[in-house]
């Protein structure tokens, strides 16, 4: 089937051809013949690389209507936007924050680019573009799985299904075990393939020996004192076998490790190795130019030698540098955690997995299938590579293990989250407050169309929503009439349309009126900053043993300045880590700059920047909470706009 065959305008097919893209993949092929390009549902289950973007472009530019495209990150919105905003004679709007507003504007636009929290508020404060989309585009749909994220991508669904009612959903999916399933609970016809452009093999390197699935096998020079720092064996090989498939292969390679330590700690084994490009230098003054921090210097300096680290602790910035010269082929390697798999297009010709194993708080525990499969379908670069190749890093005696764990096993089925009571919680205050159900038999209705019901009769979370009407009617955002009836209060619609948990809700609630009845000089930036940092919606701050005394000592230093001191707490640790959070915050307010805040307090600028970020939303919240309630605290928007 060629890209001439469909219904598209000239000007579309003009621009396909101008990149290569002149006959479909097979994959596509059958979603068109599964009807993506005449309003049909379709969920495509199909390897990394396999063309699901003109999948949902295609679905989108054949609708008779807007198009919604939700993925999980916004690092993929926007990498999306711009694919998009090529096409040919299409409006793109992006939206992936604000979430205390319906986002009217994007009503202007063909196609809607958002992440799936901005779309669940934008339904929660009632935006009217939602019930004119005419199909919706689901990126990464196997996260209903996930947790955290996967409640509300499905009660975002089957929201939307409510509010755009016969609207065409394409959902996008890697390999799983049960994507019939998902096909089934969206009515929509299933596309499974495991084709790819380009051929994967998929082995583990042992004492020397990497064998691969498909009975090749790679030997592998390992000098494992190469180091002066004597580093481990598993690091040893990761290099030799990255500096091969540089050197020999000509390629570029991925390397896998489970924290951002060792992200770093490998890349500046690895730029010992002599990997740079002719652009290194050129890539490493973007990044030196994006802020003085030493995570910042570290990084340069690792990628003027060709490599880089990519985790969270780095700026969003610093991280779309990195992406960006990757794909141009001006980086030879990235040492990344695992969520550089989760969905951005950064393909190499060789993917090392050095580690399989994750520290999870209390003990270490395997990687899911689904996981490191995400991570070796990075491998093999289209048009670049006659293959790709992924290696799991182990020894004689894991080989045999990590072939069965891994290489030979199918990835795990997608299970709904939505039983979570946190997750549910928040669900069911917004499905009252947005006006969806007013009883608990209407509550269960709407639950009956998510993707848990699907999988598990919904009348089993029959008691769970009796306890979380409850919490929601002692926390004051439900008030019960008869017959299990329920309604919104005006605190419980503002926190649903705010977009924070009913129980941070509470708590700056809670906070607000302690700090109105504290002397009027106690109240203070750090107030109002410790006030949001102590909720469940602010990411915690890790809390060193070597800077505990410290932070304890300024924490009795500042106990009157807090609406929760140290004595009113059940958990001083975590307590603590609040103080530092707000401490952390309170010192940029105040002018402190980034690159002393990071070196002082052990945290990477991309937690800074997170933390800036949810402390303005939470801020944002907290005024409105007050406004609503007549409790004044000025100190809220002065120390808003300063962050």
């Amino acid at each position: 089937m060629h890209v001439r065959d469909l219904p598209l305008s000239d000007s579309v097919i003009d621009h396909y051809e101008s990149l290569g893209i002149e006959e479909l993949y097979p994959p596509q092929a059958e979603a068109v013949d599964a009807g993506v390009a005449d309003g049909g549902r379709v969920v495509a289950a199909i390897p990394t690389a396999s063309g699901k973007t003109f999948i949902a472009e295609l679905a989108m530019l054949t609708a008779d209507g807007p198009g919604l495209y939700i993925c999980p990150l916004r690092a993929l919105a926007r990498e999306k936007y711009e694919t998009f905003s090529a096409l040919p004679g299409v409006s793109v709007g992006i939206s992936t924050g604000d979430y205390d507003s319906p986002a009217d504007e994007l009503a202007d636009h063909d196609i809607v680019v958002a992440t799936s929290e901005k779309v669940d508020s934008a339904i929660r404060n009632g935006a009217n573009w939602v019930a004119d989309l005419a199909c919706v585009v689901v990126d990464e749909v196997h996260l209903l799985g996930a947790e955290g994220r996967g409640p509300t991508l499905e009660v975002t669904l089957a929201n939307l299904q409510r509010r755009a009612p016969g609207v065409q959903i394409v959902a996008l999916s890697a390999t799983v075990d049960n994507p019939e399933d998902i096909a089934d609970w969206l009515g929509a016809t299933l596309v499974e393939s495991t084709w790819r452009p380009v051929d994967l093999r998929t082995g583990v390197y042992a004492d020397g020996l990497v064998e691969f699935n498909d009975g090749t096998e790679l030997t592998v020079d390992v000098d494992a004192g190469s180091t002066p720092n004597g580093a481990d064996e598993d690091t040893e090989a990761t290099v030799a076998l990255v500096e091969d498939a540089v050197h020999n292969a000509g390629g570029q390679c991925l390397a896998f490790v489970r924290s951002r330590r060792e992200a770093e700690a490998l890349a500046e084994r690895l730029a010992r190795e002599g990997l740079a490009t002719g652009a290194s230098a050129t890539v490493a003054d973007d990044l030196t130019a994006v802020d003085g921090t030493s995570t910042g210097h570290r990084l340069a300096d690792c990628v003027r030698d060709g490599v880089a680290f990519h985790h969270a602790g780095l700026r969003s910035t610093h991280r779309a540098v990195v992406e960006t010269a990757f794909r141009n082929r001006d980086l030879a390697v990235i040492c990344a955690t695992p969520t550089l798999a989760a969905g951005v297009n950064v393909p190499a010709r060789r993917v090392v997995v050095r580690d399989q194993q994750r520290y999870t708080g209390s003990s270490m525990e395997f990687l899911p299938v689904l996981e490191v499969h995400q991570m070796c379908g990075r491998a093999g670069r289209p048009h670049l590579d006659p293959y790709g190749e992924a290696v799991l890093v182990g020894d004689e005696s894991s080989r045999a293990e990590l072939d069965e764990r891994y290489v030979d096993a199918d990835p795990e089925a997608v299970e709904s989250k939505l039983r979570d009571r946190t997750a549910l919680t928040t669900h069911v205050l917004s499905i009252v407050a947005t006006g969806f159900a007013d009883s608990h038999a209407t509550i269960l209705d709407v639950l009956e169309a998510t993707f848990y019901a699907h999988q598990t009769p919904v009348a089993d979370l029959s008691g769970i929503v009796d306890d979380v009407t409850a919490e929601l009617v002692e926390m004051g955002m439900l008030t019960e009439g008869t017959s299990e009836t329920f309604t919104a209060t005006d605190l419980g619609a503002q926190v649903s349309r705010q977009y924070v948990a009913p129980k941070t809700g509470a708590r700056i609630v809670s906070g607000l009126r302690r700090a109105v009845e504290m002397p009027a000089e106690n109240v203070t930036g750090l107030t109002v900053l410790q006030l949001v940092a102590d909720t469940p919606d602010m990411q915690d701050t890790y809390l060193g043993n070597r800077e505990r005394a410290a932070m304890y000592q300024y924490a009795r230093n500042h106990d009157t300045e807090f609406t929760v001191g140290m004595n009113d707490t059940e958990e001083f640790e975590r307590w603590l880590e609040t103080v530092k959070t707000a401490r952390i915050l309170y010192e940029w307010t105040e002018g402190e700059t980034m690159e002393t805040i990071v070196e002082n307090y052990r945290i990477g600028p991309g937690d800074l920047e997170s933390r800036i970020e949810r402390a303005e939303w939470l801020l944002g919240a907290a005024d409105t909470l007050a406004t609503l309630l007549d409790l004044d605290v000025p100190e809220i928007a002065r120390v808003r706009s300063r962050l």
